[in-house]
């Protein structure tokens, strides 16, 4: 019975890979600080299915404050999913919550996992927000990144920690970079989330610019089987990959297919483009297909359905 770290455990993708890893028969600890950048009740909620499990462990702290060196003792792979989220809040005074969580957070981690006798691998949890307004679509990862927000200079900065503490103490690490996550038990800040909700209460949902920007969105289920196999692949080692829904569409095309699945047509209301969003994003998932061998699963319409499900029992009416 492999064990397991997975940080950010009530989280969005940190509580499907906790339950995915039980279900297969794993031990896993979870560590979850539930601070309030959104209601924890979500949090909690996130983890009900698996909370009481009898191989599961939860860790309620800050990641910083934790003695690492003993939680790591028999532990053979860690899943750093936690961080300090968003695009939008990372301007301003938010931003020291940026570098503490995303930056000095998994320093503190990789430095005790230099003494980790039984580690296997570290997957750290990257995100497409490094490369910025991207040279080339789709983007491979030889691409120069260039974040355009804060929220993806602290993501490319500690991901760039994960590759010295390889090359110079050889923790065995890998870094995912995720294209547009979605799915059930999304964050209520993400764009699905915030327009599924407002069309279940009749409101208008808010669109960034001009509803042309393309995005490659990618599936929970996509991005667990992806982390699960950069866990036990030894060609992943020391690499960085690309984790993508396999297709670049555009938001406007999107919200047709919303309209289908919801069958009626939902209120738009087009405001300013915020700062830091990139314009386009698209993967090349080439890299991930030959080394990982990871092949998204589920279409658009059809990971838009199971969310919208989701929507309408998370809102439903007590």
């Amino acid at each position: 019975m492999a064990i397991n770290i997975v940080t950010g455990a009530a989280g969005f993708v940190g509580s499907h890979l906790v339950e995915t890893l039980l279900n297969q028969g794993d031990r896993v600890i979870g560590i979850d600080q539930f601070n309030d950048y959104y209601d924890p009740k979500l949090k909690r909620r996130n983890i009900q299915n698996f909370k009481d499990h009898p191989a599961f462990e939860l860790i309620e702290s800050d990641i910083q404050t934790l003695d690492w060196r003993p939680l790591l003792t028999d532990v053979e792979v860690v899943y750093h999913q936690a961080a300090q989220a968003g695009v939008r809040a990372s301007w301003g005074d938010g931003f020291r919550d940026y570098t503490e969580r995303n930056i000095n957070a998994t320093q503190i981690l990789l430095e005790a996992a230099k003494d980790a006798k039984h580690l296997t691998r570290l997957v750290y949890a990257s995100s497409s927000s490094v490369y910025g307004n991207a040279e080339a679509l789709p983007t491979s990862e030889s691409i120069l990144p260039q974040p355009v927000s804060p929220y993806g200079v602290t993501k490319l900065a500690a991901e760039h920690l994960c590759l010295l503490y390889y090359h110079n103490f050889g923790v065995p690490v890998t870094a995912l970079r995720y294209f547009t996550v979605y799915g059930p038990r999304q964050r209520p800040d993400m764009a699905f989330h915030k327009f599924l909700k407002a069309i279940l209460t009749d409101e208008p949902i808010s669109i960034y610019g001009d509803g042309k920007q393309t995005r490659d969105f990618t599936f929970i289920k996509d991005i667990i089987a992806a982390n699960l196999a950069a866990g036990t692949k030894p060609a992943a080692v020391g690499e960085v990959f690309n984790i993508g829904g396999g297709s670049r569409v555009v938001l406007a095309d999107v919200l047709d297919t919303i309209e289908k699945i919801v069958g009626h047509p939902i209120k738009k209301n087009y405001i300013e483009k915020a700062k830091g969003d990139a314009r386009h994003t698209a993967a090349d998932i080439t890299k991930a297909k030959t080394l990982l061998s990871y092949q998204p699963q589920v279409s658009l319409s059809e990971g838009l359905a199971q969310e919208w499900e989701w929507i309408q029992t998370l809102y439903a009416p007590v």
